[in-house]
């Protein structure tokens, strides 16, 4: 197996997009400030972290105790991680020379042997490597390897890469081939082991990643018999649930997306890394088959996985309660980069279908435009009253915190929105692969692409083609799953094309001239989707959709008591463009339904009345910027 094309790297795109960058603006001004304020214990209204204070207390720089979970450090090495990224899209002197700061302590923090782990340096050195399956060490220094990957792209500096490079051998000095077995609970150092080889070309971190990959599942007693050679615990996790951190098979004899939902996308991106890497099949067959699983049944239509709040998981197939989602963001957010990862070997429009949908649902939908605001958990219904406070639904917040204890996904949504620029591309020796529709600046190695786009609210972009040095190549450009061929309208620099697709790509090869132009056109019609009679929690019921934008019914403008709307089937759905108020430049959709009739009686012989009224929609990702109030995807459909 050859993968067909490899990843372009952040410093060759500048997104110019007028859905995304104000995102990106939104994170450079008031997101990364905000969680270093967060990060230094600097907000006193929000939850505490102390991240950085464990780290000057573990390179002895003031006297404590540690604070925050046992994975605490990891939010600092995604702060990193984020920084970097805003430095390669927004170069910013001041900010550069504060992570510089964070890096020297970390580096200060670092033990001599190349160990890096605030938990156990501070209260429990003698606990180092003894509980993988609790302890999240593993997890932790995969995230600074990323990290130090992504400030050497951005910056060229070594200080960090050089942290990551001593830990992974300090790493691979205890686990490996011929030295002890080990693998983490939760999946993550095997992407940053893959983060490292891309950027030094060392096999060595290539094989610790395969190496983690392959253990995985091969000894399902390990975590019984670490927990028994052991006297201490952090959380007093069940070492027999196997299906949690996914050992309960060998990776590829895994046919199930089971347990944590996390966990899991993390692990599948590694293996789509590895199995590019080495140019391996039987691993890549393993990333089809639970991809598929997820997909055809477990995902829920805004992209979302882990429907279930218990252990943050995968629940059965076809299990997708609206109220009772734990979508977790940061699951959301590996699904990108897994979807990339695997569009890296095969360019199929299945990948970047999936990847479009969480960028402009799922992911998004967990911060709120004040960029001061998180979901930890993303429902597709929300009833206040209910919601964040019976059992089984206290997890589902109505409103988005200002931070939380276990804040692992404000830094994660961070470190995507701005590295957004590597997801859109991939290029071989005779191919530019163009994955998301999304306005920028690309310097590529076949060409120069300008790409002007009204996209996700219109059908309309162009890609302004400057060749290098051979200017005969082909473009190869996603078409979105919904956009049927005979709806498509292509023009190369003028002419008309006969659009030739092939596994939901457009490839357009030619020989090229500076200037020419590629204009895509294609409406973007409402639709409604349903969900298979398997999904009990959407019997009877429609979910709405323009373009990739998923959307759904507010309180705030649709008079409460949601659950007593409906659509009739032949209802006429119009579009309108927003002009005000935090909506302003959406497109919203706007339609006669009907009503229920409120009712005292909790049961009654006959229907309740019914009248027309006037129902409001809007995205998905939008939803819980204007107070509080209920919220549903789904809404009844009357026939």
């Amino acid at each position: 197996m050859k993968a067909v094309a490899n990843a372009v790297g952040l410093k060759q795109t500048a997104l110019r997009d007028h859905f995304w960058t104000p995102y990106q603006e939104l994170v450079t001004g008031t997101v990364l400030p905000y969680q270093e304020k967060i990060l230094n214990d600097e907000i006193p209204e929000a939850e505490k972290s102390h991240a950085l204070a464990n780290f000057r207390i573990a390179a002895g720089m003031e006297e404590g105790e540690f604070y925050g979970m046992v994975f605490q450090d990891s939010d600092v090495a995604k702060w990193l991680e984020a920084a970097a990224y805003s430095l390669s899209v927004h170069p910013d002197a001041e900010l550069e020379r504060r992570v510089d700061e964070v890096i020297s302590i970390v580096e200060k923090a670092q033990q001599p042997d190349g160990y890096l782990d605030t938990y156990f340096i501070i209260k429990e050195p003698e606990h180092r490597w003894k509980n993988l399956l609790e302890g999240h060490e593993l997890y932790c220094m995969g995230h600074m390897m990323e990290a130090a990957a992504a400030y050497y792209e951005a910056t060229g500096k070594t200080s960090l890469l050089g942290v990551a490079e001593r830990m992974t051998d300090q790493i691979a000095s205890v686990f490996g081939e011929g030295k002890r077995f080990g693998i983490p609970g939760h999946e993550e150092v095997e992407v940053g082991l893959m983060r490292m080889y891309a950027v030094t070309g060392q096999e060595k971190y290539r094989d610790l990643a395969a190496y983690f990959v392959n253990a995985r599942g091969t000894r399902p007693e390990f975590y019984v018999q670490e927990r028994d050679a052991r006297d201490f615990q952090v959380f007093g996790m069940d070492p027999n649930e196997r299906d949690y951190n996914q050992t309960y098979a060998p990776v590829r004899e895994q046919t199930e997306a089971r347990g944590h939902a996390v966990r899991a996308v993390y692990l599948y991106r590694a293996m789509a890394d590895v199995a590019a890497a080495l140019g391996d099949e039987s691993l890549y067959r393993a990333c089809k088959v639970l991809w598929n699983d997820i997909v055809t049944k477990k995902m829920y239509v805004t992209g979302a996985i882990g429907a279930c709040g218990n252990l943050e998981s995968f629940s059965k197939a076809y299990d997708l309660p609206p109220d009772r989602a734990y979508a977790e963001t940061c699951a959301q957010v590996g699904m990108v980069f897994w979807a990339k990862s695997m569009l890296d070997i095969e360019a199929r429009g299945e990948y970047a279908d999936v990847m479009e949908l969480c960028l402009y649902n799922s992911t998004i939908s967990g911060m709120q435009l004040d960029g001061k605001h998180f979901f930890y958990v993303n429902p597709l219904e929300v009833n206040p009253g209910f919601s964040g406070e019976i059992f089984g639904m206290r997890h589902v917040l109505p409103e988005r915190p200002g931070w939380y204890q276990c804040a692992c996904c404000p830094p994660n949504l961070a470190r995507m929105i701005l590295s957004l620029g590597k997801y859109c591309w991939s290029e071989s020796a005779d191919t530019i692969y163009a994955h998301l529709m999304i306005g920028q600046k690309a310097s590529l190695s076949l060409a120069d692409i300008e790409v002007e786009s009204a996209y996700p609210w219109e059908g309309s972009v162009s890609y302004k083609v400057t060749p290098k040095k051979d200017a005969s190549f082909t473009l190869a450009i996603h078409i979105p799953g919904y956009v049927g061929a005979k709806d498509l309208n292509v023009t190369c620099s003028g002419e008309r094309q006969k659009p030739a697709i092939k596994d939901g790509y457009l490839y357009l090869n030619r020989t090229w001239e500076a200037g020419d132009e590629v204009s895509l056109q294609f409406p973007l019609k409402v639709r409604r989707l349903y969900a298979s009679a398997r999904v009990l929690a959407a019997a009877g019921q429609t979910a709405l959709m323009r373009g990739p934008i998923v959307y759904c019914f507010e309180g705030v403008d649709n008079g409460g008591q949601l659950q007593a709307l409906a659509l009739p089937r032949s209802a006429q759905i119009r579009t309108v463009k927003e002009t005000e108020g935090i909506l302003k430049g959406c497109v919203s959709l706007a339609m006669t339904g009907l009503r229920d009739e409120d009712e005292e009686a909790l049961y009654r012989d006959e229907p309740p009345a019914c009248r027309e009224a006037a129902l409001k929609a809007i995205p998905y990702c939008l939803w819980g910027n204007r107070g509080l109030n209920q919220m549903r995807v789904w809404i009844r459909e009357q026939r």
